[in-house]
Formats: structure tokens, sequence, C-alpha cells
């Protein structure tokens, strides 16, 4: 086993910690120890390690409590439970929590070194399997898109596969999700990828303006007018044009525009001239436009035309395995931009970074890591650096009283008590949506539960 193997070993028994770190030692880890839970959950959000070996009967903080923390803060870290109290429950409630195994003492060696060796094969081949797809994806040019979630990777297979056919297609997605990169990778994997690229925003332009935009205009068709002007679907022949917020067209713009589509030709805005056009038509919007048809706000035969094919582009915190590899990407960017050396993020920020929503998604991230290297004066990124840490999350680390985002003062007060002041205020402001409230929290709605009916807040029959 090489030395750059880091464990981690929490039990509060210093003398079978000391057992634990001469027997690992000799196998070739290095050991870092921690006695409670509460280090452990320090430890791992101020360095990296390989492997976490924690006892989960600990007298301030369990190994199970701290297991919870420690994978939300870093789901990909393998933790290995160790107990003297057996049990099917135990096992289950740490394997749902995320552990990779449970093993019970007294310790068999051969088997905790075989689950510790399988536990780094696991991650080992996690890797390898995360570089093959890099080294496949090669032959498939991504145009800058980040990305290794399950979500994002189901994505661009499909990109892959649509890519080279001639299929109109119609990318979904929230505003800032990167709808546009979706579609300059089907383009430059197509086989027009030779020809050129054109992109318009249909809601950046007046009705006037984009039928001219659109289909080009003869010199005097209208004031202003002091030449000819091809349009964007003559720029993109032999191409793809790229119509991004289709939803904003008027009707009357959406006629014209499926005429086009299934002619495969048009006129310019003032001419009498039938002009042939081969172009492939990829269409983006942020807004249901099932709902919009419904409403009588777009034509059901555009649609059907622009949607032979379908993607959906994953807002970002439904990806946000993907936050750590963007906000690095754009650190990068932005510190080479800047000439900053900076190198990345804190732990704690890059914690904060991953249980943020984005609201504004990619364009949002983005925007926040090159205000936090423009300000940052270390070489890291933390708290004071990022505009989103000014929001605060029940289950960080605990604030100062006058900055207890409930106002209520922390000194001295119990760690149950504070929880339970915090559970019921976000209760509070979610008027009693326990599944809203969960999430906000970070729990699951099973573990609000256990937790209100120990505060006796809520019936042991209750399942609202």
């Amino acid at each position: 086993m090489k030395k750059e193997n880091t464990v981690l070993v929490v039990d509060d028994d210093s003398a079978h910690r000391a057992m634990l770190r001469a027997l690992l030692g000799e196998w070739g880890y290095n050991i870092v120890e921690a006695d409670d839970g509460t280090a452990a959950i320090r430890y791992v959000q101020q360095r990296p390690f390989d492997l976490v070996l924690m006892d989960i009967r600990m007298i301030n903080v369990s190994g199970i409590e701290a297991l919870d923390k420690i994978k939300s803060f870093n789901p990909v870290i393998p933790v290995i439970i160790m107990t003297a109290y057996s049990s099917v429950e135990t096992a289950v409630s740490s394997l749902k929590k995320g552990a990779y195994d449970y093993l019970t003492k007294p310790l068999d060696f051969d088997k905790l070194k075989l689950t510790m060796e399988r536990a780094m094969e696991h991650i080992r081949l996690k890797e390898e399997n995360r570089l093959l797809k890099e080294s496949i994806g090669k032959q498939f040019d991504r145009q800058n898109i980040i990305g290794q979630s399950p979500k994002m990777i189901r994505l661009l297979e499909t990109v892959a596969q649509v890519a080279p056919s001639e299929a109109a297609i119609l990318i979904t997605g929230e505003s800032g999700t990167g709808k546009e990169l979706i579609a300059g990778a089907i383009h430059f994997n197509s086989h027009r990828n030779n020809g050129p690229f054109v992109k318009i925003n249909c809601a950046a332009i007046t009705e006037t303006l984009l039928e001219s935009e659109l289909f080009g205009h003869e010199k005097g068709s209208f004031t202003g007018a002091d030449r000819r002007k091809e349009g964007k679907f003559v720029q993109a022949h032999g191409g793809t044009l790229f119509l991004d917020e289709v939803s904003e067209m008027s009707s009357t713009m959406q006629v014209k525009l499926l005429r086009v589509i299934q002619e495969k030709e048009l006129m310019r805005v003032g001419g009498d001239k039938v002009i042939q056009v081969d172009v492939r038509v990829l269409a983006a919007t942020n807004r249901l436009l099932l709902d919009l048809i419904k409403e009588g706000r777009f034509r059901e035969d555009l649609y059907y035309r622009l949607n032979v094919v379908g993607l959906e582009v994953p807002p970002l915190r439904e990806r946000r395995e993907d936050i750590p590899l963007l906000a690095r990407h754009f650190v990068k960017i932005f510190s080479e931009k800047n000439q900053k050396p900076i190198k990345g993020f804190t732990p704690y920020a890059i914690s904060r970074l991953i249980r943020y929503d984005w609201p504004g998604n990619v364009r949002e991230l983005m925007n926040a890591v090159e205000r936090g290297v423009v300000l940052s004066h270390g070489e890291y990124l933390g708290d004071d650096d990022l505009p989103i840490m000014n929001i605060s999350w029940p289950g960080d680390k605990m604030p100062a009283a006058s900055e207890t985002p409930f106002n209520y003062a922390v000194t001295g007060m119990p760690l149950d008590e504070v929880e339970k002041v915090t559970i019921l205020k976000v209760l509070e402001a979610t008027a009693g949506n326990k599944s809203e409230a969960a999430r906000r929290l970070g729990i699951t709605r099973k573990t609000l539960h256990q937790k209100l009916k120990r505060y006796g807040v809520m019936r042991t029959d209750e399942n609202s």
C-alpha cells in the first residue's frame, strides 16, 4: 500500500486507536487520529482523506451523526463504521447514510484489511472510469461543457447520439444552465461542423427587426434600409441556426418561421425572389412550451417542427457533483485573466458552494467566482470572498450571537436546544411544510420527524 493513502481513525478509546495506528502503519497507511465525531468532522473539512475508519459509539458526537455530516460535506470519501454493538438496525442505518461498510469489534484484522483495500479499489476504479470517459469523450467535442454528474453524462450521451443527425432539436432548461453550449456541442459534432454556426436571441429583438434579422431585407424596404442585408438563415446556409428564447416570438413570426422550416425557402423583407436555404435549426427556451400552447401563445405545429428531439439541461442544484469542477474551472480562468495566484477554495467554501441552490445556475456560479477572484487577498477563496457566504444555513458552523439568522443567543445554550429552535424556526418559515423544511435543513423528512418527536412537538402517530 502506498504511503500517500491517508486514513482518519476516529475512536474515543485511546488504546484501540493506538492498536489501529500500529496495525495500519504496518500496512502502509498514513494515520490521523480523532477522539470524537466533532473532531472528525472538523478534520475532514480541513484536509483530504482517502478513507475514514470510525467507531459508532462516542461520548459527544456519535459515528452515525459524524457520518451524516462527513458525507454531506464530501459524498465521495469512503467511511467504514466500527462498533462493538452489533445490530441489523445500526448496520442498515449507517449504510443508508452512506457508509462503505460495517465492521464489528473486536475487529477481524484480515476482514478489516480486505475491506479497506476494497474501499480504496472502489475509489480507484471510479477515478479510472472517469478518466476513461474523458478519453472516450475526446472523440466528442464538449465545447467547454464541464460535468461528470449522472444527469450531465446522460445528456451528453444523447447529444453525441443526435448530433450527427439532421433532426431539429429543442433544448429546454432554466436560464443560465448552458443551453447555448449544448447547441454548440451539437453543431460541432455534426456533419455540418465545417459550416457556420449562427446564433440569434429572439427575445432581444423587436418583431419588425427580428423578421429582417432572420430573413434579410432589400435596400429601401423600410426606413434606414440603405443596403441589402442577408438574414441569419442565409448566413447559416450549410450549417446550423440556433434560435435562443424561441418562445418569445410573436404569433406572426411563428407562422413565418414555420413556413421557412417546412419549405426550406424564404424571401427577404421587401423582396420577391425565393431563396433556397439548407439549414439545421436548433432552438432553446426556458419556458414550458406545452403550457404556452394551451394558452394559445405558441403554435403547436411549430412546436413539433422544432421538437423532433427534446433535450433538457438540468439546473445546477440537480447536479451538485459538478459544482466543484465548475468552480475550479472558473477559478483557473479568472485567476489567469486577473493575474492573481489563486489555487482554489477552502474546504468550507467548497461545502457552501455545493449546498447553495444557485437559482441563476452556472451563470451565477461563474459570476460569484469571478467576483471572489477579483476581491480575494489570499491563495484560496474562503468565506469572505464569495457573495453566497452571506447566506446562512442551519447546520453550518455556529455563528456569533449577533450574526445568528434567527436572532437567538447561543452563548450558554445547549446544542440540542439550538437545533430545536432552528428547526422550529425553519418550520415556521415554511408554514409547517415538513418536506420543504427538511430540504432547507439538509436532512431527510424521516430525520426531521424523529427530531420533532424527540422534542415533543409531534405525536408519534403523526405523519403529515
